[in-house]
C-alpha cells in the first residue's frame, strides 16, 4: 500500500500558527521542538460532508497528550476549531478529506532538549489534505515486525507523541516484504497494534482486540468496540496472541486514516478465505452509517 499524490493537493493551503501559506511557502522554525527532538502531539481527523468524526474525542486526547508532556501552554478547543474551520474554507473542502493536526512545544531560544528554551507558546499546524480511506476494500498484507510496542513503563502508549521511529522501522520492515504493514508486538509478545492501525481478531463470530497495554486508546477503535456494544456483537479487550491471529475466522484494522479495513494475510498465512468476513463487513456499514450521521460540523 503505497500513497499517491492527488493532483487536488498541489495548490494546498497550509495553517502554521494562524498563518495560511501555500503548501510549497509553509515552514517551521529549525528551532522548533518538532525539528529538535519529535516534541510535539497530533491527531488525524477525517471531513464527512462538513463535519468532522469525533472530533471533540481527538481534541481531548491532543490535549491529555501534551499535558502529559507539560506543555506550558495548550490553546482551547474552540481556538484549535477556529483554525481548522479557517483553513477548511481557504481549500475550500467539504469532503473527502483528511486533518493532521499537530501541537509542539514551540520554538526554543537556542537548540537543546530542556523545555526551559521554549518561552514562545506552542506551534500549532493544520494541514488538511484530499484524501479518502487510503486502504482498499479487498483486505491488507502483514508481516510481523522485528521492532516491539512500548510498554508503559518505558513510554506511556497513552501520549499521542510524534515521534514515530518504531512504527516507520516497522513500516521498512513491511517494504522490504513487499506487504502493506506490518504488525507489532509488545515486548511479552502479546499483538498490540501494527504501525500504523489497532487489530481486531473475529473467532467463532466474538470480537478482540488488544488491551491498551502497548497501544495508544484509539478513537476509531473505540468506535468499533461501542458498534459492538450496541448491535449485540460480543466483543473483548484482552491479550492477544500471534498464533490466534493466523487461527482467526477474520481480522481487521481500524485508524481514521484508513477507517476498517480487513486482513487477508499475515505472515504469508490467509486469514479466514483472505475476503473480508461477515463480521467485518457489517460492522464497516455501521461505521459508515454513524459517520454519515454524526460529526462536529465545521464547514
Amino acid at each position: 500500500m503505497l500513497q499517491t499524490f492527488d493532483e487536488r493537493n498541489r495548490d494546498l493551503i497550509v495553517n502554521i500558527n494562524g498563518e495560511l501559506v501555500h503548501r510549497d511557502q509553509a515552514a517551521v522554525s529549525p528551532f522548533d521542538s518538532v525539528v529538535q527532538g519529535g516534541d510535539a502531539v497530533w491527531e488525524g481527523l477525517r471531513l464527512y460532508d462538513g463535519r468532522i468524526f469525533k472530533l471533540l474525542e481527538h481534541l481531548s486526547r491532543l490535549r491529555g497528550s501534551a499535558m502529559a508532556l507539560a506543555f506550558d501552554v495548550i490553546p482551547s478547543d474552540d481556538a484549535i476549531i477556529a483554525e481548522i474551520k479557517r483553513t477548511l474554507e481557504a481549500n475550500q473542502m467539504t469532503d473527502g478529506v483528511h486533518i493532521r493536526l499537530t501541537l509542539t512545544r514551540g520554538v526554543k531560544i537556542t537548540s537543546g532538549m530542556d523545555p526551559r528554551l521554549n518561552q514562545s507558546g506552542p506551534t500549532l499546524i493544520v494541514l488538511a489534505e484530499h484524501k479518502p480511506p487510503v486502504y482498499g476494500r479487498d483486505g491488507v498484507s502483514l508481516i510481523t515486525s522485528s521492532v516491539r510496542r512500548f510498554p508503559p513503563d518505558c513510554l506511556d502508549p497513552k501520549i499521542h507523541h510524534a515521534n514515530l521511529i518504531p512504527s516507520i522501522l516497522a513500516k521498512i520492515e513491511a517494504n522490504v516484504a513487499g506487504v502493506d504493514d506490518a504488525l507489532m508486538l509488545d515486548t511479552r509478545g502479546f499483538v498490540a497494534e501494527t504501525n500504523a492501525t489497532h487489530v481486531f481478531v473475529v473467532q467463532g463470530g466474538d470480537v478482540s482486540t488488544s488491551r491498551t497495554v502497548a497501544c495508544p486508546e484509539g478513537i476509531t477503535r473505540a468506535t468499533v468496540l461501542k458498534l459492538c456494544h450496541d448491535h449485540g456483537i460480543p466483543c473483548a479487550e484482552r491479550d492477544v496472541s500471534l498464533s490466534e491471529v493466523y487461527q482467526a475466522d477474520e481480522v481487521f484494522c481500524t485508524g481514521t486514516m484508513g477507517e476498517l479495513v480487513a486482513v487477508a494475510t499475515v505472515d504469508g498465512r490467509s486469514i479466514g478465505d483472505a475476503q473480508p468476513g461477515s463480521i467485518t463487513q457489517r460492522l464497516s456499514e455501521l461505521f459508515g452509517a454513524l459517520t454519515k450521521s454524526e460529526g462536529y460540523e465545521v464547514c
